[in-house]
């Protein structure tokens, strides 16, 4: 049975316990290395440069802006443009982090070095890695790079160009057309991303083509927050909406680019005029690379200091290690840098790391004025082989007809959204 905690209390729990207290400087400057410039690793950079400033922090960062995850589906929905869910990292830079355009193509832990593609090798005491994912191309058969091209993922951000192709897509499509999603096993970037994302299609389609359909076949037979969604679909988009799980042949193994044809593992072929293909994932290549990573493709990592089980001193968050039954999403990538970051001075200074205490909160945009959100507390449990949720601490959004609720849960999320990048980036 899941509880539903005040939104405000919940908060202010969370903005007492989520940032570990500071330790005194001792010794000579520590060098933190940041790998990574999204929710994981520019709140690493900024949380250590606000808490630690005696600490040398360096972020390494391929793109220029950072372009998020979060709200790119309200991009597809008409309600967000791509400039305001895209970010400079000048604000970090503000801070005392020296931030560095470049890819990081080596860790040689043993000797604390780093390698970047334009032939820099930058040394460290300790490594924040935040790699974030990987496609799994070949995975659904037919699915490479260039048929990424053809029927987005847009799942990878980087610059924006996976999300706009989809956008610009949906616009193309007649008045009457199908929108098709293939949707991933467990686990994956954002559970209920694909969700939100379909609920936000059907907000532009019931706009601008109301006569449109939306297809969903999903591998899996339920999803986060599955209740709070299809209510909101039944209330707003009424039959526009057809999901399919896996025990229903909803496991997408196959696509033809040229016939947009979403083909599943029982041979059903589904054609469709606009496809959302969200491929199986993994932990980044440079996790792979770094030998990091076990036979699931992700990072096992010590539950009290992220460090990677394969390589000390090496601290993996965000969505490329393995956290139990915390979700890979934004709030867990940003409690659990905090908590990577505190650990990491205080192993370099001999003391003990904090506590931990992680939290997560997830909002979900369903319409216009409807939101939807699910929160968890977590810890690891006494011997720290494991993280647990805490007992009766989480929560869901409460069902039935609540206007006011849903307005408001609206409202919350744009303030997260608005909070956790100005935090992230200055």
């Amino acid at each position: 049975m899941t509880t539903t905690f005040p939104r405000r209390a919940l908060l202010a729990a969370g903005a007492a316990l989520a940032a570990p207290a500071p330790l005194r400087a001792q010794g000579t400057a520590m060098r933190l290395l940041v790998i990574g410039g999204g929710f994981g690793g520019a709140s690493a950079a900024s949380f250590a440069r606000r808490t630690y400033p005696e600490v040398q922090v360096t972020l390494v960062e391929p793109q220029p802006r950072f372009v998020t995850c979060p709200y790119g589906n309200l991009l597809l929905g008409g309600e967000r443009q791509i400039g305001q869910i895209t970010h400079s990292y000048d604000g970090l830079r503000a801070r005392g982090v020296e931030v560095i355009h470049d890819r990081a193509a080596g860790i040689d832990a043993p000797t604390k070095r780093v390698r970047l593609a334009g032939g820099a090798v930058l040394a460290y005491d300790r490594l924040i890695l935040s790699p974030g994912i990987a496609i799994r191309w070949g995975a659904i058969e037919g699915y490479d790079e260039a048929a990424a091209q053809q029927m987005p993922h847009a799942w990878i951000p980087a610059d924006g160009s996976q999300t706009l192709l989809l956008r610009r897509q949906l616009e193309a499509m007649p008045d009457g057309g199908v929108v098709g999603f293939a949707i991933p096993g467990n686990p994956f970037r954002c559970p209920p991303g694909p969700y939100e994302r379909i609920s936000m299609v059907a907000h532009y389609l019931k706009r601008h083509k109301p006569r449109s359909k939306i297809l969903a076949l999903d591998a899996k037979e339920g999803f986060s927050k599955q209740g709070l969604f299809q209510d909101g679909w039944r209330a707003l988009y009424g039959d526009m909406i057809e999901w399919v799980p896996g025990n229903r042949d909803g496991r997408v193994v196959k696509v033809d680019v040229a016939e947009r044809v979403l083909e599943t593992e029982f041979g059903t072929r589904h054609k469709v005029d606009v496809a959302n293909v969200i491929p199986p994932q993994s932990a980044a290549s440079i996790a792979a690379a770094s030998g990091l990573v076990n036979d699931t493709g992700w990072v096992p990592v010590n539950t009290r200091t992220f460090e990677a089980r394969a390589a000390a001193g090496v601290h993996v968050i965000g969505d490329a290690n393995i956290p139990g039954p915390m979700p890979k999403s934004g709030y867990v990538a940003n409690t659990t840098a905090k908590q990577a970051v505190a650990a990491a001075v205080a192993l370099h200074r001999g003391q003990t790391p904090p506590e931990p205490v992680y939290f997560n909160t997830c909002y979900s945009h369903v319409g216009e004025n409807y939101g939807i959100s699910v929160v968890g507390i977590f810890r690891p449990n006494a011997d720290g082989t494991a993280i647990a949720e805490v007992p009766n601490s989480g929560g869901v959004s409460p069902r039935g007809d609540l206007p006011e609720q849903r307005r408001l849960e609206a409202i919350h999320a744009d303030s997260w959204y608005d909070s956790i990048t100005r935090s992230m980036f200055g």
